[in-house]
Parts: C-alpha cells; sequence; structure tokens
C-alpha cells in the first residue's frame, strides 16, 4: 500500500475546535447562499439535510430521512416464533446476522432457552465474519475517500490500487466466513431460534484460519494508512451507549452500559430508551427517557469496554493515533480498523477450538413469553423485544436500529460542525457535513443513495 499517493488531502482546512453549538471565529459575509447536492454516494438510503443561517447564527438544522416505511415489525404479527430470524435478516445485506441474532436470542428468552457451548461460539464467529466484511467496506469504500478528497473508492482504486485490492479481499473474506457458517453471504439461511439448521464441518471452519491470519497483517497495515489522514477537529462529550460482557469484548451479548454509569439487562431497554416520531424523518428518533441524545457504535464499544480488547488490538491502536477514548468521530474509521483486527484474532481463536457439536440447534417448544435481544451491529446496538402467544406466535414485535438511534446525535453533531465551520464556502461545508454523516455509516436502507442538501444564508 503507498502512502505517497493516500497522502491525505481534505478539501477544507479543520476549524477551530468544535463542541455541539460553537460558532465560527472568522465572521461570514452577510449574502444569501443556496447549495443543493442532488447525489451523495456513500450512504445507504434516502435523506436530505437542511441547513438555514441567519446573521452567523444557524436557525435549523434538519437530518431528514424519506425512505419510505418498510412495516417490518407488522409482518411479523401473526407469524410463527421461528420465521423472525429469517424475515428480520431482510431489514439488511450488509448487517443481517445482527437482525438473525437478535431476533432468536430474543425469542430464546420467550422460550426459556440458551444457547451455549460451541453454538454459541459458532453464532460469535459469524458475527466476527459480519464486523469484519461491513467494517472494512465502511471504511475503505465509503469513508477514505472522504479524507483525501476523493469522490468514491473508484479514483482511489487508481491513486492506490493494492488498498482497495486489499480491503476487497478482507472484505471477501468476512463474507466468506459468513458464508460458510450461514449458508451464504447475504441473508443466510443457516441461523435459527436455538442455534442453526445444520453445523458446518470442522474442516471448513480450520480453512478460515489461514486467510485470517493473512488477514490480522493485512488490517494492521490499512489501519496504519488510515492513521495518517488528517482529521477534522471536532468532539462531543458524547454518552456512549453500548453493550459490555463480563468476560469478553461485546459482540453478540451482554448489558447494556453507558459511560454515565447506566448498567441494565437488555430486557429493561424499554425503561431507559424511547422513540419519538419527528415530521422530518420517517425513522423514528431515538432517545433517552429524559430527551437526551447518544451515541452507539463503534467509538461508543471502544470508549465503554477499551480494557478488554487483546493486545494487539490495543498496540494497534496506540500506533494509529487513539487512546484509551475517542470523541472525535472522524476517527471511527481508526475504530473500525481496530474493533476488525480484533475481529480476526477472535476469529482464529474460535476456529481453532471449534468442535463439531452433536446437536446443530437446543430444542424449543413453543409457548407464551415476552422475549428481548441485543447485538452489536457493525453501526451500533440492534434491539429486538417479541411478544408471543400460547402456540409461539408473535402477538407484538419492536426493532430498533442503529441508525434510528443514532439520528439525534448526528443532528448534533451537523449543529456543532456547522457552527464551527460557517466561514467555509458552501462547497466546502457541504463536503464537511457528508463527511459527519459518514462517520455513522448510516443504514437508511439498502435502496438508492441521495442526500439533498440545502443551506439558505441571510
Amino acid at each position: 500500500m503507498s502512502k505517497r499517493t493516500l497522502k491525505s488531502t481534505s478539501t477544507v482546512k479543520p476549524g477551530a475546535r468544535g463542541k455541539a453549538g460553537g460558532r465560527a471565529k472568522a465572521p461570514i459575509q452577510a449574502v444569501s447562499r443556496n447549495i443543493k447536492v442532488d447525489a451523495l454516494a456513500r450512504v445507504e438510503g434516502e435523506g436530505a439535510l437542511y441547513v438555514r443561517v441567519k446573521d452567523d447564527v444557524i436557525e435549523d438544522i434538519k437530518f431528514r430521512i424519506f425512505e419510505p416505511p418498510r412495516f417490518f415489525e407488522a409482518f411479523l404479527r401473526g407469524r410463527i416464533y421461528s420465521d423472525a430470524p429469517d424475515i428480520t435478516a431482510r431489514i439488511c445485506g450488509i448487517c443481517p446476522i445482527a437482525y438473525q441474532m437478535g431476533a432468536s436470542q430474543a425469542m430464546e428468552q420467550a422460550l426459556g432457552v440458551t444457547v451455549t457451548g460451541p453454538l454459541r461460539d459458532l453464532r460469535r464467529l459469524i458475527y466476527c465474519g459480519e464486523w469484519i466484511e461491513s467494517h472494512v467496506l465502511h471504511a475503505a469504500m465509503l469513508h477514505a475517500p472522504d479524507f483525501l478528497g476523493l469522490q468514491d473508492a473508484l479514483q482511489l482504486a487508481k491513486d492506490d490500487p493494492e488498498i482497495v485490492e486489499t480491503a476487497l479481499k478482507l472484505k471477501k473474506l468476512g463474507n466468506t466466513i459468513i458464508e460458510v457458517i450461514g449458508g451464504r453471504a447475504a441473508h443466510p439461511i443457516n441461523l435459527k431460534v436455538g442455534g442453526f439448521y445444520r453445523a458446518p464441518r470442522k474442516e471448513k471452519i480450520r480453512e478460515l484460519i489461514e486467510p485470517l491470519k493473512w488477514a490480522i497483517d493485512a488490517a494492521i497495515g490499512v489501519a496504519k494508512v488510515f492513521g495518517g489522514f488528517e482529521f477534522p477537529d471536532y468532539e462531543d462529550d458524547y454518552t456512549c451507549v453500548s453493550l459490555r460482557h463480563p468476560d469478553e469484548y461485546a459482540i453478540h451479548e451482554g448489558r447494556i452500559v453507558s459511560n454515565r454509569g447506566l448498567d441494565i439487562p437488555v430486557a429493561d431497554f424499554h425503561k431507559h430508551f424511547k422513540e419519538e416520531h419527528v415530521r422530518h424523518s420517517n425513522a423514528l428518533h431515538g432517545m433517552m427517557m429524559d430527551g437526551t441524545v447518544y451515541l452507539t457504535g463503534p467509538n461508543a464499544r471502544y470508549n465503554n469496554n477499551y480494557a478488554q480488547l487483546s493486545k494487539l488490538a490495543k498496540r494497534v491502536a496506540k500506533d494509529i493515533g487513539l487512546g484509551k477514548t475517542c470523541n472525535n468521530l472522524y476517527q471511527s474509521i481508526l475504530v473500525r480498523m481496530v474493533e476488525t483486527v480484533y475481529a480476526c484474532e477472535e476469529a482464529i481463536r474460535l476456529a481453532e477450538a471449534y468442535e463439531e457439536p452433536d446437536e446443530s440447534c437446543v430444542a424449543v417448544t413453543p409457548r407464551r413469553g415476552v422475549g428481548a435481544g441485543c447485538t452489536e451491529a457493525p453501526r451500533g446496538i440492534c434491539f429486538h423485544r417479541y411478544e408471543l402467544d400460547d402456540e409461539g406466535r408473535i402477538v407484538a414485535a419492536r426493532i430498533q436500529a442503529p441508525t434510528s438511534q443514532n439520528q439525534p446525535q448526528i443532528e448534533r453533531d451537523l449543529r456543532g460542525v456547522v457552527g464551527a465551520n460557517l466561514r467555509l464556502s458552501d462547497e466546502d461545508l457541504k463536503w464537511r457535513c457528508e463527511q459527519t454523516i459518514r462517520n455513522y455509516d448510516p443504514c437508511i436502507s439498502c435502496a438508492t443513495h441521495f442526500l439533498k442538501f440545502t443551506i439558505d444564508r441571510e
């Protein structure tokens, strides 16, 4: 990978250190300006951003999501409990494991089933595959061009084909892990409530080990290149919400915690978190019961669980300039690569220990019940809750995706970033706003990629 060609060439100069709601140091000329961006690539789904500035004061910022509702909760009502993993997997083609596993765990709690031993390890292993493919896709293909002044990964491939080839190979390995365990890379079909339809062969799991050893070195190499980027100087005092597990870096199990002292079982999620509908978004806004906005995703996990990273992952983090906490969301690209290194290490450990289980799943008996499940999707915690009737049919379903939970924090960040960079030209400010949104790798949908950006200045 050529460091010579991958020199960070941000089109905008970093603004004043921007706490949320900050103000620009340099005044802007009082002229009316309208900016429109017809397409924002590298974000999944349909969204728009509106900014109104008058006399150097931000009057309004709205991150609009106008993606049509998809009604997955309604689809689930009346269906038997075992349908939930396969139906919810269709919510996302990038992180289907998060939806399948959250649904499965919620059903298992409702039905009084616990998955342990090699079946639990298989679940963690396939989740490592999802982290690898999703993190590398976002970091290398979607986010890195922002720091290089490039429009997309195609331009990046012209400047440095080796890093793109390496990233594609890493992503393919993540997909391969999902395929070996889940039956196919997109919308896997082998996961079920209680475990798996069929346990993978031992030799197929062991074949993953050598590629994963290569992947550790490759991910470290990519991380070090990204560590040389120039990062906008913006931080916030984030309320970080994530899972935490007593014995491991939380991926697919744990309690819900925050850096403000919250520590609750998954089942108590709705006692502390709520959703509100706002006029400018078809995605509900997640927040805490007192209205506090919060952050979920890589930086929240890192800040809450740094101590449980491996020695190698900690060393990589230090080498690329990260401390034990990271409150600069632009550096989420680095955190994702640290987590990729960790996921590769963890996948090797699990693959080396794997022995084929006697049974591929735990037996389940339908009954009435209520259950909740939560896992760490690459973009943050993904919460499920279901109510079942006597036959095990779903009578109520709630699913809260990480992007809806992050949406209010995205708007808070945009307000802070715009306030700190009002001196920029409209074109450069637009670029900075898009980059800010991409910090979150928002999964608005798997459909078209579009952002309409408008700023009115008076």
